[in-house]
């Protein structure tokens, strides 16, 4: 059963909500990396790049180390895990809403392409056929004021 409620999937949805974060965490795929290296991408301060990796930490995608001066960022992609699970628990219902779209529009089609009866006889003669006539007559006398 998935949990609808878990502060801890709203940490990681929102972590993920931002392409700056989502651009860390695929450069993080690759091995880990000083915060130096992953912020020379971004044009933004240190400082608010420092805020973007705090959002990354608190969800539990990525984990600081410090050696020295230096400090590393690794991935952890273990949390997304949780959130793949929720996605997936839905992709159940838009495969199933897409597959009956699918069932309806072949329906369509198929009805679609039965012969219809056919239409009415035109008539032999190239003549136009005369519109018929009015049914009322000239237009009456106009009162005077």
């Amino acid at each position: 059963m998935v949990n609808y409620k878990d502060p801890h999937l709203d940490l990681i949805f929102a972590a993920l909500s931002d392409a700056t974060r989502r651009g860390v965490l695929a450069q993080l795929g690759d091995g880990s990396q000083t915060v130096t290296e992953l912020a020379q991408q971004y044009e933004m301060s240190l400082p608010g790049f420092m805020k973007h990796l705090a959002v990354l930490e608190a969800a539990g995608l990525i984990a600081r180390s410090k050696e020295g001066r230096v400090v590393r960022c690794e991935l952890d992609a273990a949390p997304m895990q949780d959130a793949a699970a929720w996605i997936a628990h839905y992709q159940r219902f838009w495969t199933d809403q897409l597959d009956s779209l699918g069932r309806y529009l072949y329906h369509k089609e198929e009805i679609a392409s039965c012969p219809t009866p056919s239409s009415p006889p035109k008539s032999a003669s190239a003549a136009p056929t005369p519109s018929p006539p009015k049914k009322s007559g000239a237009r009456g006398p106009t009162r005077k004021r």
